[in-house]
């Protein structure tokens, strides 16, 4: 243990951090189950955990992947998306995002956020629209749905495809609909620090036959299998594509197949969590706390505050690093994409988002998971007190 910068012992004995799995015996048997199974990979889970996935969310169907970036990487594929044309998509995101259209030849274009919700402002669409557009990536950033009402209108009229990047919003809402089934695809991911977890893994889901289709040819080598018309062999098989080797395996959906049957009590701890956030934070003097859109019910991934750095004697670099000392493993999500060394180097400039790049400044993440005690949230709480109360002015 070592002493808090602001003296004396920190507020926490243990390092918190920001996010974290909740794995129990269940989980860990369904996976023994299925290592003793004549399958671990593209058996019979992986189809399971689709149908649990796509029933969930209420979409006709669910394909799913290694990771949520290579099920974006097929959405854009799935879209059509290739050399040249653009693509939609919001700066405050992890680089996965707009790196999905690099992947496939295209080219990402930046659009400012909304300085409430922090997700892509639907009012600054159009003038981004041009003849080489062919999709929108939302994001629904924390766990917030995009205004996707405002979104697939702009998109039919323009006839671009949306594929929503819900990586943060398995288990939200959008005017008393699961977030799923109101983009043309969605992405879900299952990284360790998601609302479930299947270690690492993806999936799209969508109700159109035709994108799943080339969802599951991209994910397998772009091989369709043996075709009955053919005059050959029960061997044959045909790659009729470019694609890649992005499967989940049977380990990965039976871990996943039992993290399903927990998501609405991990949702609603998240939420519980939120709210107590939001009563201790709401009146404390130069700090945000997070705005909700009408007819949305995020999923909170995380909860980031906004700091009104006018008010504080030092930056927030000084905060942040106040508040790890006090062993809180504070965050800060995300720098925008576009400000990253590559993005750079292929010839975006900083000055492209600043609504974006000004609440960048600002934000912070603090620890929000399920598996987090009453004992760990008084922790937290008491220590953004503590450090933002004594760098007050």
């Amino acid at each position: 243990m070592t002493l808090a910068i602001l003296g004396g012992k920190p507020v926490r004995d243990a390092y918190l951090s920001y996010g974290q799995q909740w794995i129990d015996d269940d989980d860990i048997q369904s996976v023994l189950e299925t290592l003793k199974s004549p399958y671990i990979t593209q058996g019979p889970k992986i189809e399971e955990f689709e149908q649990a996935v796509a029933s969930y969310a209420g979409t006709k169907f669910a394909v799913a992947f290694s990771n949520g970036t290579a099920a974006l990487h097929g959405a854009c594929f799935a879209a059509g998306v290739g050399q040249g044309d653009e693509v939609i998509t919001t700066p405050i995101t992890f680089a996965a995002s707009s790196n999905s259209v690099l992947y496939c030849g295209g080219k990402p274009v930046f659009v400012d956020i909304d300085e409430r919700t922090y997700n892509i402002d639907p009012n600054k669409l159009e003038k981004a629209i041009t003849p080489r557009t062919r999709a929108i990536i939302p994001v629904d950033f924390t766990g917030q749905p995009v205004d996707m009402e405002a979104i697939k209108q702009i998109a039919d009229k323009y006839k671009l495809v949306v594929i929503e990047d819900g990586a943060h919003s398995l288990g939200a809402a959008y005017k008393g609909k699961k977030v799923g089934a109101l983009a043309d695809m969605t992405m879900f991911s299952f990284h360790p620090v998601k609302h479930i977890t299947t270690a690492e893994g993806g999936i799209i889901v969508t109700n159109s036959s035709e994108y799943a289709e080339k969802l599951r040819l991209f994910r397998s080598h772009g091989i369709k299998n043996y075709d009955l018309s053919k005059d050959e062999g029960p061997w044959y098989h045909e790659m009729v594509e470019l694609g890649y080797n992005y499967r989940m395996t049977d380990l990965h959906a039976a871990l996943g197949i039992s993290q399903m049957r927990k998501l609405d009590m991990f949702v609603e701890k998240r939420r519980e969590i939120a709210n107590l956030y939001n009563q201790a934070f709401s009146e404390l003097d130069g700090v945000k706390i997070p705005f909700q859109l009408e007819g949305t019910n995020s999923s909170w991934h995380l909860y980031m505050i906004s700091l009104d750095l006018e008010k504080f004697s030092v930056g927030r670099r000084e905060i942040f690093e106040a508040l790890r000392a006090e062993n809180i493993g504070v965050h800060v999500h995300y720098i925008p994409v576009y400000l990253h060394p590559y993005y750079q180097q292929i010839g975006y400039k900083k000055g492209l988002c600043p609504v974006a790049e000004n609440w960048y400044e600002t934000a912070l993440t603090i620890p929000l998971f399920p598996k987090m005690t009453f004992e760990d949230i008084d922790s937290v709480i008491n220590g953004i007190k503590k450090v933002l109360v004594y760098y007050l002015k």
